[in-house]
């Protein structure tokens, strides 16, 4: 019997202003890797999915409230806020113009067509720390999935964002009684000790087992207001 041959098979490969990004196929998968570091693959989207609806829930009852998206990915958190009618307008923030390529005309369309023709949507390439930092627009939620969280980051600028100035930052973009939601790819108490400094109330966590290995997590916190 022939072997078969299960390698990933590159389908795009692109050197950006932050180093190469690669979209490959490993079997049913599709993987996004940065500068020779697994990001994220299409296999779950659990948690991607519970940063969006823990955000919602964790808002006070508001008529239609807007969400910023950190970050595009393979489009998990986008489809998902899609999906759900009560929230109005959904803005996309993602860097790399590669993915943003890979989700409309590239093999990632297949999970977004549908959220990107939904007419709340508005994708913005930017990068997100310098979007927080400079934006005088403000949202109901900021769902935040870039790296792999405060925890562990592959490009060294991303941890400004959990840092106190970039929590100030991010406190800024939410209108009061606004929901912070962070993607991490473990938990990190320290992390919620750092929302709690940065006057952030009702800090907790939420754990997503994963098959191997320490569960993803979500942290959550609300901009007191």
């Amino acid at each position: 019997m022939a072997a078969t041959d299960d390698s990933p098979v590159v389908l795009d490969r692109r050197d950006g202003p932050y180093g190469e990004v690669v979209l490959r196929r490993h079997g049913a998968l599709l993987q996004i890797i940065a500068n020779g570091c697994f990001l994220m693959d299409t296999s779950d989207g659990r948690s991607e999915r519970l940063l969006i609806d823990r955000a919602y829930d964790a808002l006070d009852g508001r008529t239609a409230p807007s969400v910023l998206v950190g970050g595009l990915g393979v489009g998990f958190s986008l489809a998902h806020a899609s999906e759900d009618p009560r929230w109005g307008r959904i803005v996309v923030v993602e860097r790399e113009r590669a993915v943003i390529d890979w989700h409309r005309a590239g093999p990632l369309s297949t999970l977004t067509a549908a959220a990107l023709a939904d007419p709340r949507t508005e994708i913005v390439e930017a990068d997100l720390v310098r979007y927080v930092n400079e934006t005088s627009d403000t949202f109901d939620a900021l769902c935040l999935d870039i790296d792999n969280g405060p925890g562990w980051t592959v490009t060294e600028d991303n941890e400004s964002l959990y840092s106190p100035a970039g929590l100030a930052s991010c406190a800024r973009a939410l209108r009061p009684g606004g929901v912070l939601a962070v993607w991490s790819a473990k938990p990190s108490p320290e992390f919620e000790g750092t929302l709690r400094n940065a006057g952030f109330r009702q800090v907790r966590t939420e754990e997503v087992p994963v098959a191997r290995g320490v569960p993803d997590a979500v942290h959550l916190a609300v901009r007191p207001g």
